[in-house]
Protein backbone atom coordinates (compact mmCIF):
# COMPACT_ATOMS: atom_id res chain seq x y z
CA UNK A 1 0.00 0.00 0.00
CA UNK A 2 3.10 2.19 0.75
CA UNK A 3 4.99 1.51 -1.96
CA UNK A 4 1.71 2.37 -4.33
CA UNK A 5 1.50 5.54 -2.68
CA UNK A 6 5.02 6.22 -3.27
CA UNK A 7 4.75 5.65 -6.93
CA UNK A 8 1.37 7.73 -7.35
CA UNK A 9 3.29 10.85 -5.87
CA UNK A 10 6.19 10.22 -8.06
CA UNK A 11 3.72 9.80 -11.21
CA UNK A 12 2.25 12.97 -10.15
CA UNK A 13 5.46 14.73 -9.86
CA UNK A 14 6.59 13.86 -12.97
CA UNK A 15 3.26 15.04 -14.52
CA UNK A 16 3.67 18.20 -12.57
CA UNK A 17 7.44 18.25 -13.92
CA UNK A 18 6.22 18.08 -18.00
CA UNK A 19 3.26 20.44 -17.74
CA UNK A 20 5.66 23.16 -15.98
CA UNK A 21 8.24 21.96 -19.03
CA UNK A 22 5.61 22.60 -21.75
CA UNK A 23 3.80 26.05 -20.16
CA UNK A 24 7.13 27.80 -19.67
CA UNK A 25 9.12 26.74 -22.38
CA UNK A 26 11.60 23.79 -23.12
CA UNK A 27 14.13 25.69 -24.37
CA UNK A 28 13.67 27.98 -21.42
CA UNK A 29 14.11 25.63 -18.22
CA UNK A 30 17.16 24.07 -17.56
CA UNK A 31 15.67 22.02 -14.60
CA UNK A 32 12.45 21.94 -12.48
CA UNK A 33 12.37 20.26 -8.97
CA UNK A 34 9.64 19.80 -6.74
CA UNK A 35 9.86 20.09 -2.79
CA UNK A 36 7.53 19.70 -0.05
CA UNK A 37 7.37 22.20 2.45
CA UNK A 38 5.31 22.90 5.32
CA UNK A 39 3.44 25.67 3.27
CA UNK A 40 2.48 23.86 0.36
CA UNK A 41 4.52 22.45 -2.43
CA UNK A 42 7.69 24.90 -4.14
CA UNK A 43 8.27 24.32 -7.51
CA UNK A 44 12.46 25.53 -8.37
CA UNK A 45 12.66 26.28 -11.94
CA UNK A 46 16.43 27.10 -13.08
CA UNK A 47 17.01 28.70 -16.32
CA UNK A 48 19.48 30.83 -18.00
CA UNK A 49 16.80 33.27 -19.10
CA UNK A 50 14.81 33.98 -15.89
CA UNK A 51 13.37 37.37 -17.34
CA UNK A 52 11.90 35.00 -20.29
CA UNK A 53 10.10 33.04 -17.47
CA UNK A 54 8.76 35.30 -15.40
CA UNK A 55 7.29 37.80 -17.88
CA UNK A 56 5.89 40.97 -17.49
CA UNK A 57 5.36 41.74 -14.32
CA UNK A 58 4.76 37.91 -13.13
CA UNK A 59 2.60 37.31 -15.51
CA UNK A 60 3.68 33.94 -16.48
CA UNK A 61 4.30 32.36 -12.90
CA UNK A 62 0.83 34.00 -11.88
CA UNK A 63 -0.91 32.24 -14.64
CA UNK A 64 1.21 28.74 -13.87
CA UNK A 65 0.57 29.36 -10.05
CA UNK A 66 -3.63 29.02 -10.89
CA UNK A 67 -3.07 26.17 -13.69
CA UNK A 68 -1.88 24.20 -11.41
CA UNK A 69 -4.07 24.83 -8.42
CA UNK A 70 -7.01 23.95 -10.77
CA UNK A 71 -5.36 20.95 -12.81
CA UNK A 72 -3.57 19.10 -10.30
CA UNK A 73 -5.38 20.55 -7.45
CA UNK A 74 -2.16 21.72 -5.72
CA UNK A 75 -3.34 24.18 -2.46
CA UNK A 76 -0.76 26.41 -2.21
CA UNK A 77 1.74 26.08 -5.18
CA UNK A 78 5.10 28.36 -4.67
CA UNK A 79 7.14 28.66 -7.55
CA UNK A 80 10.98 29.99 -7.64
CA UNK A 81 12.80 31.13 -10.46
CA UNK A 82 16.98 30.30 -9.92
CA UNK A 83 18.99 31.89 -12.50
CA UNK A 84 21.74 29.50 -14.01
CA UNK A 85 24.94 31.57 -13.72
CA UNK A 86 27.01 30.36 -16.44
CA UNK A 87 24.49 27.89 -18.82
CA UNK A 88 27.43 26.89 -20.87
CA UNK A 89 28.48 24.80 -17.76
CA UNK A 90 25.48 23.12 -17.99
CA UNK A 91 24.21 20.06 -19.62
CA UNK A 92 20.17 20.62 -20.16
CA UNK A 93 21.07 24.39 -21.75
CA UNK A 94 24.02 23.03 -24.00
CA UNK A 95 21.81 20.09 -25.14
CA UNK A 96 18.68 22.87 -25.64
CA UNK A 97 20.67 24.98 -27.85
CA UNK A 98 21.83 22.24 -29.91
CA UNK A 99 17.83 21.71 -30.59
CA UNK A 100 17.18 24.67 -30.90
CA UNK A 101 19.82 25.21 -33.42
CA UNK A 102 18.71 21.87 -35.78
CA UNK A 103 15.46 23.66 -35.33
CA UNK A 104 16.17 26.69 -37.70
CA UNK A 105 18.83 25.77 -39.38
CA UNK A 106 18.53 22.26 -39.79
CA UNK A 107 21.17 18.96 -39.19
CA UNK A 108 23.34 19.83 -41.76
CA UNK A 109 25.85 22.55 -39.79
CA UNK A 110 25.55 19.74 -36.77
CA UNK A 111 29.54 20.18 -36.91
CA UNK A 112 29.96 23.42 -36.99
CA UNK A 113 27.19 23.60 -33.71
CA UNK A 114 28.65 20.72 -31.85
CA UNK A 115 32.50 22.06 -31.90
CA UNK A 116 31.14 25.51 -31.04
CA UNK A 117 29.16 24.22 -27.73
CA UNK A 118 31.82 22.42 -27.04
CA UNK A 119 34.55 24.81 -27.00
CA UNK A 120 32.09 27.25 -24.85
CA UNK A 121 32.05 24.82 -22.63
CA UNK A 122 35.76 24.28 -22.39
CA UNK A 123 36.89 27.96 -22.24
CA UNK A 124 33.56 28.65 -19.48
CA UNK A 125 36.20 26.13 -17.23
CA UNK A 126 34.81 22.63 -17.72
CA UNK A 127 37.17 19.85 -17.35
CA UNK A 128 35.26 17.75 -20.09
CA UNK A 129 32.82 17.23 -22.30
CA UNK A 130 31.55 15.03 -24.74
CA UNK A 131 28.46 15.52 -27.25
CA UNK A 132 26.40 12.84 -29.33
CA UNK A 133 24.65 13.65 -31.98
CA UNK A 134 22.35 10.32 -33.74
CA UNK A 135 19.76 10.25 -35.65
CA UNK A 136 18.78 10.88 -39.36
CA UNK A 137 20.08 13.84 -41.39
CA UNK A 138 23.28 13.74 -40.05
CA UNK A 139 24.03 13.93 -42.65
CA UNK A 140 22.47 11.21 -45.29
CA UNK A 141 19.40 8.86 -44.86
CA UNK A 142 20.75 6.40 -42.65
CA UNK A 143 20.65 7.23 -38.89
CA UNK A 144 24.32 7.53 -38.30
CA UNK A 145 25.89 8.84 -34.83
CA UNK A 146 28.65 11.17 -34.56
CA UNK A 147 30.99 11.69 -30.81
CA UNK A 148 32.49 15.38 -30.35
CA UNK A 149 34.61 15.00 -26.86
CA UNK A 150 37.21 17.30 -25.00
CA UNK A 151 39.30 17.85 -21.91
CA UNK A 152 38.89 14.33 -19.38
CA UNK A 153 35.66 13.04 -18.46
CA UNK A 154 35.04 10.08 -16.23
CA UNK A 155 33.28 6.86 -17.93
CA UNK A 156 32.74 4.81 -14.81
CA UNK A 157 32.99 4.88 -11.43
CA UNK A 158 31.59 7.00 -8.33
CA UNK A 159 32.07 10.11 -10.05
CA UNK A 160 30.23 8.95 -13.10
CA UNK A 161 27.16 7.94 -11.95
CA UNK A 162 26.79 11.00 -8.58
CA UNK A 163 28.90 14.05 -10.15
CA UNK A 164 28.44 13.90 -14.13
CA UNK A 165 26.38 16.75 -15.56
CA UNK A 166 24.39 14.63 -17.96
CA UNK A 167 20.87 15.70 -20.62
CA UNK A 168 19.44 14.35 -23.22
CA UNK A 169 17.44 15.67 -25.91
CA UNK A 170 15.32 14.61 -29.15
CA UNK A 171 13.73 17.08 -31.63
CA UNK A 172 11.48 15.78 -34.76
CA UNK A 173 13.13 17.13 -38.27
CA UNK A 174 11.60 16.95 -41.69
CA UNK A 175 14.67 14.55 -42.19
CA UNK A 176 13.64 12.18 -39.01
CA UNK A 177 14.23 12.82 -35.38
CA UNK A 178 17.49 14.16 -34.29
CA UNK A 179 18.61 13.25 -30.22
CA UNK A 180 21.27 14.88 -28.53
CA UNK A 181 23.29 13.83 -25.79
CA UNK A 182 25.71 15.99 -23.69
CA UNK A 183 27.68 15.05 -20.59
CA UNK A 184 29.72 17.55 -18.61
CA UNK A 185 32.21 17.50 -15.83
CA UNK A 186 32.14 20.67 -13.58
CA UNK A 187 35.55 22.08 -12.51
CA UNK A 188 34.84 22.16 -9.03
CA UNK A 189 34.21 18.43 -8.93
CA UNK A 190 37.78 16.39 -6.70
CA UNK A 191 38.99 13.87 -8.96
CA UNK A 192 40.03 10.87 -5.92
CA UNK A 193 42.50 10.11 -8.33
CA UNK A 194 44.49 13.76 -8.77
CA UNK A 195 47.68 14.38 -8.11
CA UNK A 196 49.32 17.09 -5.76
CA UNK A 197 52.69 18.09 -6.29
CA UNK A 198 54.56 19.21 -3.42
CA UNK A 199 57.21 21.65 -3.72
CA UNK A 200 60.62 21.26 -1.94
CA UNK A 201 61.85 23.32 0.51
CA UNK A 202 64.97 23.30 -0.24
CA UNK A 203 67.88 24.04 2.49
CA UNK A 204 70.03 27.49 2.40
CA UNK A 205 73.55 26.45 2.58
CA UNK A 206 75.47 27.46 5.12
CA UNK A 207 77.51 30.47 5.37
CA UNK A 208 80.99 30.23 4.99
CA UNK A 209 83.32 32.24 7.74
CA UNK A 210 86.08 34.67 6.29
CA UNK A 211 89.17 34.06 8.30
CA UNK A 212 91.79 36.61 8.41
CA UNK A 213 95.85 36.03 8.64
Amino acid sequence: MIERQIINQRLKEKQIEEFVFSFLGRQSCSHIHIQRTPLGEKIIVQTAKPGLIVGKKGANIKSLTNTLRTKFHMENPQIEVEEIRNPYLDAASVARNLMSGFERFGPKRFKAMAYRAFEDTMKAGAVGIEIVISGRGVPGERAKSWRFSAGYLKKSGDISESFMDRAAEACNLRSGTVGVKVSILHPDVVLPDDIIYKEEKKEAAPKEEKTTA
